[in-house]
C-alpha cells in the first residue's frame, strides 16, 4: 500500500476522554470468552466422559451465538447499551455459573440438561466487541483515530484468545476446568456493567423512532463476504497446523506456531494502525487477502515446523489489518443507528467460516498431500478477493 503517512498517536487514541475506561471494562468483559472454550470443553469432558456430547454442546453454543447475533444487536442499536447489554450479561452469566456447577463433579447433571445450558448460553452471550467498536465510533468522528482505535482494538482481542486459554489450563492443572468456567462468568458480569456505567454508554445517541434498516449495498455485504473466506481460511490453518505438526512428529510445536500467527498479527495490526495508507479501504482489504492466501500456498512446502512458524509470522501480518479494515468499511456503509448490527455481521461472518473451515479442511486430511491441503484453505480468500477487485460491470453474478 502505497505512500502511507502517519496517522494519530495510540496515545491519543486512549487519552481521548472516557476511552480508557470503556476500553479497559469491555476487555475484562472480553476475556471470558478467551477463557470460557476450553474451560467449558474439558469440564463438560471430565464430567460426561463423552467427548461427542462436549462438542455438540460447543456446537450448540457457537451456533446460538452467531445465529441470534443479529437479533441481539438489533437490540443494542435500538434500545442502547445501557438497557439491552446487563440483562444479557446477567443471562449469560447465570448460565455459566449453572454450568460451573453442573460439571463440578461426574454425573452432577444429565447430558441434555448441559446441552440445554450450553444452547442458552450461546444465545445470552453479550456482543461486547461489535459495541465496543461502535463506542470508538461514537468517540472517535475523526477516521485517522478510529483506524488506530479499529486496529487496536483488533489486535488485543486477538491477544485475549492467546491468553484466555491459558488463564484456562491453570484451572485444569488444578483439577477444577469448572472454575474456568465460573470465572468466565464474572469476568463477563463484571467487565460488561463497568462498561455500561462508563460515560461514554451513558452519552450513546438517542435511537431514532424508526430503526434504519441494515442497507448498505455492496459496500456492507462484500467486506463480511470476504471476512467470511478469511474466516474459512483460518479455520483450515488451524487444523493444517496440527496436521503438519503430527506429520513430522512435533506435535508439542503446534502452540509455538500458533503463537507465531498472533505475534504476526499483532504487529500487522499495530503498524496497519500507524499510519494513513494512499489506497482506499475497499481496494486494501482483497490486496491484504490476497496477500495471505499467497504464504499460506507458500507454507504448504515448508520443510519443518520452523519454517511453518515463519510462514504462520508472515501470514499473521495481515490478519489484523484485514479484519482491522473489514470493520472499518461495514462502519462506514451504514448509518450510525446500524454501527452494532453491521460490525455483529462481520464478527458472526468470520465465526461461522472458522467453524466451517476447520470442518471441511478435517474432511480433506488425510485424503490429499498437506501442500493441497494448504491450497485448498487460500482458495476462500481468493474468491473473495478476486469478487471485490473485479468491476461490477464484468460480474455475470452479483456477490
Amino acid at each position: 500500500m502505497s505512500t502511507p503517512t502517519r496517522a494519530a498517536s495510540y496515545r491519543a487514541v486512549l487519552t481521548t476522554p472516557h476511552a480508557l475506561r470503556t476500553f479497559s471494562a469491555a476487555l475484562v468483559g472480553r476475556l471470558s470468552y478467551g477463557v470460557v472454550f476450553v474451560s467449558l470443553m474439558v469440564a463438560l469432558t471430565s464430567a460426561t466422559g463423552s467427548y461427542s456430547l462436549a462438542g455438540a454442546a460447543i456446537a450448540l453454543f457457537g451456533a446460538g451465538a452467531v445465529l441470534v447475533a443479529p437479533l441481539r444487536a438489533g437490540l443494542i442499536d435500538r434500545h442502547g447499551p445501557r438497557l439491552s447489554l446487563p440483562p444479557m450479561a446477567i443471562a449469560y452469566a447465570a448460565l455459566l455459573a449453572a454450568l460451573a456447577f453442573a460439571t463440578w463433579r461426574p454425573g452432577a447433571a444429565p447430558g441434555w440438561v448441559l446441552l440445554l445450558l450450553t444452547a442458552s448460553a450461546g444465545v445470552c452471550s453479550p456482543p461486547l466487541g461489535p459495541v465496543m467498536r461502535t463506542l470508538w465510533s461514537n468517540l472517535l468522528p475523526d477516521p485517522a483515530r478510529r483506524q488506530r482505535a479499529f486496529a487496536l482494538d483488533t489486535v488485543v482481542e486477538e491477544l485475549l484468545y492467546v491468553t484466555g486459554p491459558v488463564l484456562a489450563g491453570l484451572f485444569i492443572a488444578i483439577g477444577r476446568p469448572a472454575l474456568g468456567v465460573a470465572t468466565s462468568a464474572v469476568l463477563v458480569l463484571v467487565g460488561t456493567l463497568a462498561m455500561v456505567s462508563s460515560p461514554a454508554a451513558r452519552a450513546w445517541p438517542a435511537p431514532p423512532a424508526v430503526a434504519p434498516p441494515l442497507r448498505g449495498g455492496r459496500a456492507l455485504w462484500e467486506p463480511v463476504i470476504v471476512v467470511g473466506g478469511l474466516g474459512l481460511a483460518l479455520g483450515s490453518l488451524g487444523l493444517l497446523i496440527v496436521a503438519f505438526a503430527v506429520r513430522h512428529d512435533q506435535l508439542t510445536a503446534v502452540a509455538w506456531v500458533e503463537a507465531a500467527l498472533a505475534a504476526g498479527s499483532a504487529i500487522g495490526g499495530i503498524a496497519y494502525g500507524a499510519r494513513t495508507w494512499a489506497l482506499s479501504q475497499r481496494t486494501q482489504l482483497p490486496l491484504l487477502t490476497l496477500a495471505l492466501a499467497a504464504v499460506l500456498v507458500t507454507a504448504g512446502f515448508a520443510p519443518g515446523v520452523v519454517a511453518l512458524a515463519a510462514a504462520a509470522a508472515l501470514a499473521g501480518l495481515f490478519v489484523a489489518p484485514a479484519l482491522t479494515t473489514a470493520y472499518l468499511l461495514v462502519d462506514g456503509a451504514v448509518p450510525a443507528a446500524a454501527r452494532t448490527r453491521a460490525g455483529t455481521w462481520v464478527n458472526s461472518a468470520f465465526n461461522a467460516g472458522s467453524s466451517g473451515g476447520t470442518a471441511a479442511i478435517g474432511l480433506l486430511i488425510g485424503r490429499a498431500p498437506l501442500p493441497v491441503c494448504f491450497a485448498v484453505a487460500a482458495l476462500p480468500l481468493l474468491l473473495t478477493a478476486a469478487g471485490v477487485l473485479v468491476p461490477s460491470g464484468r460480474r455475470v453474478t452479483a456477490l
